[in-house]
Formats: C-alpha cells, sequence, structure tokens
C-alpha cells in the first residue's frame, strides 16, 4: 500500500478526495490509455526532428482499448508541456502541475482521520501498476512521464481521487470536463458505440438504442434527446437509459435468458418502431407544442410498459418487433388516453404534483390498464 496525505470531500452524497503524490508515485500508478477503433491503427505522423521526447518510449507506455473513452495522444501539446516543465524546473520560478489531475479507480481505497478534523487523513492505495486511470490530465501526465529522462524527483502533484464511481458516470464526467468546459469535439463521445464506453452490456446497448433513437432519419424522436448531456434535445438521456437497463433487466428475470437475448439483439428495431407506433397513435400530442409526451417522465413510462405490449402483440399473433404490430397492440391507448391525456395545462399538470416518479408510474399503470381493457 502507498500511504498519502489527503482530504475527503462531500458533494450531493459522493465522496472522493484531494490528495498529493510525488511525481514518481503517480507516474508508477497510473495507466495511460486511449481508444482504440477496433483494430484501426492512427496514421502515423511526421516527428520533429528535433524532439525532447523519446517517442518510442513514451508510445510503448500508452494502451490501446477499445473500452478506453481517451482520446488520441496529441504530439504537439505533449511537446510544448515537456518544453514549459523543462523550463519551469530550469527557472524555479512557476509550477509545472498548479491544478490537479483527476483519477479514477476500479479498487476501493481505504480513509483513515487523523486528528479532531474527520474530513483530514491518510489514504491508502494498492500500490499496484495500473492501478488508477486518468479523467482528466493525461497529457500533463505523459509530459510528465516524458521530462528530464525519467528525472522526477522534487516534483509533487495534486491529484483529485474518486474510487465510487460506476463506468456510467465516469464518462458522464468526463464529457462534461472535455465537452463543455474544453474544446474536445463532442462527437468524439457522442458518436461512440456502447460497447465502447460502458463496460457493462446493458448500459452499452442502452446507449445505442437512444443513440438510434435520436439520430435515426425515421426517428420520431431524432434531434430530441440530448446525448451524454450535449445537444439541444429536451429529453435527458441519462434517466431513459436507467429506464432501458432496468427493462433488460425485468425481461430476463420474467422470461429468462434465451428471451432476453433475443429481445437486446432486436432492441433498436424495437424501440425505433415502437416509438413510431407512438407517433401515429398520438399525432397531435406529438406534433403540439402544448403536449408533454416527448418529456423524459412520459418516454420512460412508455419503456416500463413495452413487456406488456409485447405480451400483448403476441397475443394477436403478431411480430413483437414490427411496427404495424406494435401499432395494433397499442390501439387501444387511442380510445382510452388520447392526445388529451399530454396536454401539458391539463390532467398532466394536475398528476405532475405527484413528483416525476410518481408521474412515471402512474402513467405506466394507465398504459398498462388501457391495454388490457
Amino acid at each position: 500500500m502507498i500511504t498519502v496525505p489527503a482530504h475527503r470531500v462531500k458533494q450531493y452524497g459522493v465522496e472522493f478526495y484531494q490528495a498529493v503524490f510525488s511525481a514518481k508515485e503517480i507516474d508508477r500508478l497510473v495507466r495511460f490509455e486511449v481508444l482504440s477503433y477496433g483494430g484501426v491503427k492512427e496514421p502515423p505522423r511526421r516527428r520533429p526532428a528535433r524532439s525532447r521526447v523519446n517517442w518510442e518510449i513514451l508510445e510503448s507506455r500508452i494502451g490501446e482499448s477499445q473500452e478506453a473513452y481517451q482520446r488520441p495522444v496529441i504530439r504537439r501539446k505533449i511537446e510544448e508541456l515537456v518544453a514549459y516543465y523543462t523550463d519551469c524546473r530550469e527557472a524555479g520560478k512557476l509550477p509545472a502541475i498548479p491544478g490537479a489531475v483527476i483519477i479514477t479507480s476500479e479498487r476501493r481505497f481505504t480513509f483513515t482521520p487523523a486528528g479532531a478534523h474527520r474530513s483530514l487523513g491518510l489514504l491508502e492505495i494498492p500500490e499496484e501498476p495500473g492501478v488508477l486511470r486518468v479523467l482528466d490530465g493525461q497529457h500533463r501526465l505523459l509530459a510528465l512521464h516524458a521530462t528530464a529522462d525519467g528525472d522526477l524527483t522534487g516534483l509533487d502533484v495534486p491529484a483529485v481521487l474518486f474510487d465510487t464511481l460506476d463506468a456510467q458516470q465516469i464518462v458522464e464526467m468526463f464529457v462534461t470536463i472535455n465537452a463543455k468546459h474544453t474544446r474536445l469535439n463532442p462527437s468524439h463521445i457522442v458518436s461512440l458505440s456502447g460497447r465502447k464506453l460502458y463496460p457493462d452490456p446493458n448500459q452499452a446497448l442502452a446507449h445505442d438504442i437512444i443513440r438510434t433513437l435520436n439520430e435515426d432519419d425515421t426517428s420520431p424522436l431524432q434531434g430530441e434527446i440530448k446525448m451524454l448531456g450535449i445537444g439541444r434535445g429536451r429529453v435527458a438521456q441519462a434517466p431513459l437509459a436507467e429506464e432501458i437497463v432496468d427493462l433488460f433487466e425485468t425481461v430476463e428475470k420474467l422470461a429468462g435468458r434465451a428471451k432476453a437475448q433475443d429481445f437486446r439483439a432486436s432492441g433498436r428495431r424495437f424501440f425505433l418502431n415502437y416509438v413510431k407506433a407512438l407517433a401515429q397513435t398520438f399525432p397531435h400530442a406529438w406534433a403540439g407544442r402544448k403536449y408533454s409526451i416527448k418529456t423524459g417522465a412520459a418516454l420512460r413510462a412508455f419503456v416500463r410498459v413495452a413487456p406488456d405490449i409485447m405480451a400483448r402483440v403476441r397475443e394477436l399473433k403478431g411480430d413483437p418487433y414490427e411496427l404495424r404490430a406494435i401499432r395494433e397492440a397499442i390501439r387501444p391507448w387511442t380510445q382510452r388516453l388520447a392526445d388529451r391525456r399530454f396536454e401539458t395545462e391539463g390532467e398532466w399538470r394536475q398528476k405532475l404534483a405527484g413528483g416525476t416518479r410518481g408521474t412515471v408510474e402512474t402513467l405506466a399503470r394507465e398504459l398498462r390498464d388501457a391495454l388490457r381493457a
């Protein structure tokens, strides 16, 4: 174990740590990785004849993975940082890394308070190469690795460490930092397939389904979803993705692994046709501005009743993934609910008083009752 002094910070129920590592410690513990596009190599670039960086040694330290989210290394940025670090060391007037790098770990740390101040103490971190992953500051640490021929004495690196974030939270934080606060092109992340963003297959598939709904030219939800917090859409991706993940897990519990696998394989087709059927069943609400049918709460309720719809399609001897069959199954909603159910200033507003969660379950219950009737 490595023990470092740390400050434990709490924000809205999330705990993380502020600490300071020696440059040698963080260089030994951190894992450098960039996104790999399924074996497609980045074309070689011309390197300057005179370079402060030994690129062969540095690139041997950088791994590639389809599960990584970091962009490819920008060589010019590394060169500039190495030059800056060298100037800082020689002049001794400016700090080389005054801002904290942000680090995540799949391994839990042990924090022991010291003294009366319960937020200050010692943090124990497993002494394993690669135990730390860089969320923000990878170029700074790579340049540090390439600086001074490995002479890192007398240099401390401030860091913020998270050990409780799951894969989805890490991706969202990475997007927030890099797509909103820097000039990293948001499409670098939004365009990635779910399997490259999330190790969990259900989360990965949920991302791909929502991306299809947001990007497909035939989708009635095209441009309506704010993917990973980016874009002009009004519907947040995260709650919708959570609902779809819950749906996959529910289908597997109730119908078994084989049926769940079949559902996952046809998930994009089902949801695309399902949304088309909704737009045709509630045409005025879908097109009108004074309706709330395309809100996160309404869409989550529609996702929640998907198993009931598929069961109803099978009762009618139809294909549960086909548009016409889905539309026929939800036909009762036309009479029992109709467009007026989604008028923002009507019944929707009255039931919204119970909170969003109540609204989702209330609408889901009404949809189920209408199908049974």
